[in-house]
C-alpha cells in the first residue's frame, strides 16, 4: 500500500446498523499516509436498501468488491471492525486477488463455532440506549471526556428493519471452516474486556488464519480501535510491512 497508490489502498467497513463514521477518527489518520476507502453497507447511510435476501455478511464481501471496482481499485488492505472483519474475512476467502492483508477488530468467524456473549450483553446492545451500549465499547473515562464522538458512534443511520436484517447477518456468520484458506497476512486486533465478542474468538481466529498475529489489548473493549490510542499506530506498522516490496509508502 502507497500513498495514493492505485491497489494499495485501505477499504474499510463498520458494524451493523452503522456507516463508515465506525471508524471515527482512526480512518482520518490512515488518511495521512495512505488513500482509505471507506463505505455504507447496503441500506445504510447512503447507500441503497436492496433486495432483503441479500443481506449476508458473504454479499456484503461481494459489495465490498464492487466499491474497488468502481474506485478503480485492483488490490486493498481491508480493514473490518466488528461486522465489518466478518465482512472482510469473506473478501480474502472469496477475493483473495483482492486482498493485500487484513486488519481484523473486535471480531469473530461466527458465534455457532465460537465463544458467545452473555444474554446481558446482547440485551443491552439492542436496547438502543447508548447509557447502556456505551460500556460495552469505551472505558468509561474515554466516554466522559468525548461524548461527542460517543454520540455519532450510536447515532442509527438505518431503517429498524435494515438495522434487523444486518443483526440476523451477523449472528449469522460462520466462517471458521474456511479461514485456513485465508492467503493475505492478517493483524487481529481484540481486547480483553470485549463483552460483544469474547477474546476467545480472536484466539481461535488466530489459531486458524495461517499468516496472522494477534494483539490482545489489556482492558480493551468492543471500541478499543477509537478510545486506545496504541490501536491506530499499531495498525499503521503493520500496514507499513505488508507492503508489497518496490510499494512507496
Amino acid at each position: 500500500m502507497g500513498r495514493g497508490r492505485p491497489g494499495r489502498t485501505p477499504a474499510a467497513g463498520g458494524g451493523p446498523g452503522h456507516g463508515n463514521v465506525r471508524l471515527g477518527s482512526g480512518g482520518a489518520g490512515l488518511a495521512r499516509s495512505f488513500r482509505v476507502i471507506r463505505f455504507d453497507h447496503r441500506g445504510i447511510g447512503a447507500s441503497t436498501e436492496g433486495r432483503p435476501e441479500n443481506y449476508t455478511t458473504r454479499a456484503f464481501a461481494a459489495d465490498a468488491v464492487a466499491v474497488l471496482d468502481a474506485a478503480g481499485v485492483a488490490k486493498a488492505h481491508v480493514y473490518g471492525h466488528s461486522m465489518g472483519g466478518r465482512v472482510a474475512q469473506w473478501m480474502a476467502v472469496d477475493f483473495p486477488a483482492r486482498v493485500a492483508s487484513l486488519v481484523l477488530a473486535a471480531t469473530s468467524a461466527g458465534e455457532a463455532g465460537g465463544v458467545g456473549r452473555d444474554p446481558s450483553a446482547t440485551a443491552a446492545l439492542v436496547s438502543g440506549d447508548p447509557a447502556r451500549m456505551a460500556p460495552l465499547f469505551f472505558s468509561p473515562a474515554w466516554a466522559r471526556v468525548n461524548p461527542a464522538a460517543v454520540a455519532a458512534f450510536f447515532r442509527v443511520q438505518a431503517s429498524a428493519a435494515v438495522k434487523s436484517r444486518h443483526f440476523r447477518a451477523s449472528r449469522l456468520h460462520d466462517a471458521w471452516d474456511v479461514l485456513p484458506a485465508i492467503q493475505a497476512p492478517a493483524l487481529i486486533i481484540h481486547g480483553s474486556e470485549d463483552a460483544l465478542s469474547p477474546v476467545a474468538n480472536a484466539v481461535m481466529m488466530a489459531e486458524r488464519i495461517p499468516d496472522s498475529q494477534l494483539i490482545q489489548v489489556d482492558g480493551g473493549r468492543h471500541g478499543l480501535h477509537l478510545d486506545d490510542v496504541r490501536v491506530q499506530p499499531w495498525i499503521e506498522d503493520f500496514l507499513s510491512l505488508a507492503l508489497p516490496a518496490g510499494a512507496a509508502h
